[in-house]
């Protein structure tokens, strides 16, 4: 077996919402338990997301669950999420679905450097960067 990273993203009561728009944007494969499944019957806590996981069609892999509470939660300030690839129509259609809803910080257009760029922060304060290499590069 190969060892793969992938992006965890962690929400405060939001992951369900979160997880399904991602299953919107990318497609694939959606997996999701409660805490509530797993014996919790914390009323706080029971239908809160404890594990996540889809798997898309392009081959990514995108975890996530919600924080217990009273834990600090900061989305966006530390980590960005980048796609980037040679796959126009594909990439320009996830930052399109990303970005709606939440805010456009660099608009996805060629750069100095020959790509076409852009950097958005999606509904649930989740940081992407898209990067489209041109294919005769």
């Amino acid at each position: 077996m190969t060892s793969i990273l992938n992006p965890y993203l962690s929400f405060d009561g939001e992951a369900k919402e979160a997880m399904e728009f991602y299953q919107r944007v990318f497609g694939g494969e959606l997996t999701m338990n409660t805490f509530g499944e797993f014996g919790a019957e914390d009323v706080a806590i029971k239908d809160r997301i404890m594990h996540a996981m889809l798997k898309t069609p392009s081959g990514y892999t995108l975890m996530g669950s919600d924080l217990m509470p009273g834990m600090e939660h900061k989305p966006g300030t530390t980590v960005t999420i980048s796609l980037s690839g040679d796959e126009d129509a594909l990439l320009r259609g996830y930052f399109d679905h990303l970005s709606a809803g939440g805010t456009v910080g660099v608009p996805l257009e060629k750069q100095a450097w020959g790509d076409e760029y852009g950097q958005c922060t999606d509904q649930f304060g989740i940081a992407w960067m898209v990067d489209i290499h041109p294919k005769d590069a």
